[in-house]
């Protein structure tokens, strides 16, 4: 039957010969999915962040791994992308190795927790500068080595931003309350449908994921206030927090063939905890620490 046939299903989430590049790349869940990308088959992932050592410590893992294709690499390109001129520089650096990009995750961000009366104004600028305005700085200076000969339905570069579930639902209240930082993720996932729209003709899609809680360096601090790892997990619906392979599987399915349909979507990561957390949140901490 021809309706159970499927195009070269082997390699329907392949990454084969795939160059990407990474911001906040070199930690976390931009490691995670760093490492994916190679792991499928990208032949060149750029990691960046703003320490240069710290690029180049996740690039020596990253070119560790066993399994990688012949030749594949990734090559560390340091670079604050909170400024104008941080993009600037880290498209620069990029295209020193190539003219070409099909995926773009934008993962770069930052957080603030401060109680709602003392919220510093400060803070809540710098959060929504990172994840909002640097995002778009990062997306639109690097659309033109992302974008593909419009229509003829071929094979779309990808943007891939990450957001979280606290700019779906109710992100962290009281002592620690991310006020700000829920306001920014829930403006990028917007930011997101919009660009979706706007670069679809270009050749380009535009995804957001939307992590719920991966344990970290940086939410270790949150983990203690919530009573622990164990406690946050028995609070998920699925009775565990995030893995990194939740955050590879996604990243992968996106930047694959198998996503090349999938456009100003926003997926939540999260094991379903966003749709069940009611009070449990006030003072958790549960969004996702990049």
């Amino acid at each position: 039957m021809t309706d159970a046939q499927l195009s070269d299903f082997p390699s329907l989430f392949s990454l084969k010969g795939k160059v990407a590049v990474v911001t906040g790349g070199s930690r976390g869940l931009g490691l995670h999915a760093a490492s994916a990308f190679l792991q499928a088959g990208a032949a060149t992932v750029f990691i960046s962040s703003r320490k240069a050592s710290a690029c180049d410590a996740a690039c020596r893992a990253l070119n560790a791994l066993p399994n990688l294709a012949p030749g594949a690499r990734a090559v560390a390109v340091p670079a604050d992308s909170s400024t104008q001129q941080g993009v600037w520089e880290l498209v620069a650096g990029v295209k020193k190795h190539t003219d070409t990009v099909d995926i773009l995750l934008a993962n770069a961000g930052a957080t603030w927790g401060a109680e709602f009366d003392k919220h510093p104004d400060q803070a809540f600028a710098k959060v929504m500068d990172l994840n909002v305005k640097a995002v778009f700085n990062t997306i639109r200076e690097f659309t033109p080595l992302l974008e593909r000969p419009s229509g003829q339905g071929g094979e779309p570069s990808r943007v891939i931003i990450t957001a979280s579930v606290a700019g779906l639902g109710i992100g962290t209240l009281g002592p620690q309350g991310t006020y700000g930082y829920s306001a920014s993720k829930a403006a990028v996932i917007h930011l997101g449908r919009n660009l979706a729209v706007e670069l679809g003709p270009r050749g380009i899609t535009v995804n957001s994921i939307c992590p719920g809680f991966f344990p970290s360096k940086m939410s270790n601090g949150l983990l203690e206030m919530a009573g622990g790892a164990e406690k946050m997990a028995e609070g998920n619906p699925m009775g565990r927090l995030g893995r990194p392979e939740d955050i590879a599987g996604v990243v992968v399915y996106l930047a694959s063939r198998a996503g090349s349909h999938v456009n100003g979507e926003a997926i939540a990561v999260d094991g379903g905890a966003v749709w069940s957390r009611g009070e449990l949140m006030r003072g958790a901490g549960a969004e996702a620490k990049l």
